[in-house]
């Protein structure tokens, strides 16, 4: 084990990402490294009306989001994962691309998206996995049981 290793994590509020957080976390006590929690942020500029979030908004927003993260993972964990805290402006992919330059390892949280829904979208996944420097671990999110296909027996 090192001090030096180190796991970059893309956070977004989902569950996916709340799992890969999770994984990161553990993983890292596991090996004495710690965990840079990244999450980016956009905002395209088009005000459509006045209703339209400003960029400082947007900003805040994503910070928002990984403090509560963070705030969850030490609630659920204690505080004996280090982790350090990143909000960035920019594509998602790039951002944990680039994050990840001096890292060992890139985790991400699957979002569990149907065949359709990565077709027509894409993937950030994908996209990642494309760009990495390093090694990259998704974490699936659990697909519900389906209903057993046994019928029902009347007594």
């Amino acid at each position: 084990m090192t001090d030096n290793y180190l796991i970059v994590v893309g956070v977004d509020g989902s569950e996916g990402g709340r799992r890969a957080l999770d994984w990161a976390a553990t993983e890292a006590t596991r090996r004495g490294g710690a965990v840079q929690a990244v999450i980016a942020w956009r905002w395209d500029g088009v005000e459509l009306d006045p209703h339209t979030i400003r960029p400082d908004e947007t900003r805040r927003y994503a910070e928002q989001i990984l403090e509560r993260e963070l705030a969850t993972l030490t609630a659920r964990h204690g505080s004996g994962h280090p982790v350090a805290a990143e909000v960035v402006e920019g594509r998602p992919a790039q951002v944990l691309a680039d994050a990840a330059r001096s890292a060992d390892l890139l985790v991400l949280g699957s979002h569990g998206h149907n065949r359709l829904r990565h077709t027509v979208l894409g993937s950030v996944s994908a996209e990642v996995i494309r760009m990495a420097p390093c090694p990259v671990v998704v974490i699936p999110v659990p697909v519900p049981a389906a209903p057993s296909a046994e019928p029902a027996v009347r007594t």
